[in-house]
This record gives structure tokens, sequence and C-alpha cells, in this order.
């Protein structure tokens, strides 16, 4: 019987295992910072899978830069937001 190719959710997987020893090295609160990251990368493996082609390290990166423009994005529009309701107080 032939071998199967790992899926992307399989490949992150293995790529937070190789990680685990930086991890565990990390403070506590870094750890859960460290933890989010691969939260992102899960979150978009859909996408992810689409690039199997590249190396996993480079669609994990990829999705968290995308994750973490997403938050800069509402966070920016949050500001406005907050900034327009204090022009209209004054």
């Amino acid at each position: 019987m032939g071998r199967t190719n790992p899926t992307y959710r399989e490949m992150i997987r293995a790529m937070e295992d190789r990680w685990e020893d930086y991890r565990r090295a990390l403070r506590h609160e870094d750890q859960v910072a460290f933890d989010r990251l691969f939260e992102h990368a899960h979150g978009y493996a859909d996408a992810g899978g689409m690039q199997t082609h590249q190396p996993i390290e480079i669609a994990v990166l990829v999705s968290i830069a995308l994750a973490h423009q997403q938050r800069i994005d509402d966070l920016e529009e949050r500001l406005d937001a907050l900034e327009d309701d204090l022009n209209t107080d004054e």
C-alpha cells in the first residue's frame, strides 16, 4: 500500500512539535501568545492546504500575518469610530 501525504493540519501539528522545546523555554505569558500564533495558522488551514507546494513555514507565517493584519484593521476601525464620537461631542 502506498504512503499518503500528510494533511496541512498534520504538518502544522508536526511544526508545533518541532518548536515545543522553544515554547517550553518561554515565560508563561509568552507561551500563551506563542500558542495563539499557531491558532491563527490552524484558523487558515483551508487556505494553507492550497499551498502544499510551499514549505509549511511560509503558509503558517502568512496565516499569522493575515490574522494580525485583520486585528490591526479592526482596531483601527474601532479607534476611528471612537475619534469620530469624541469629535462629534465637541
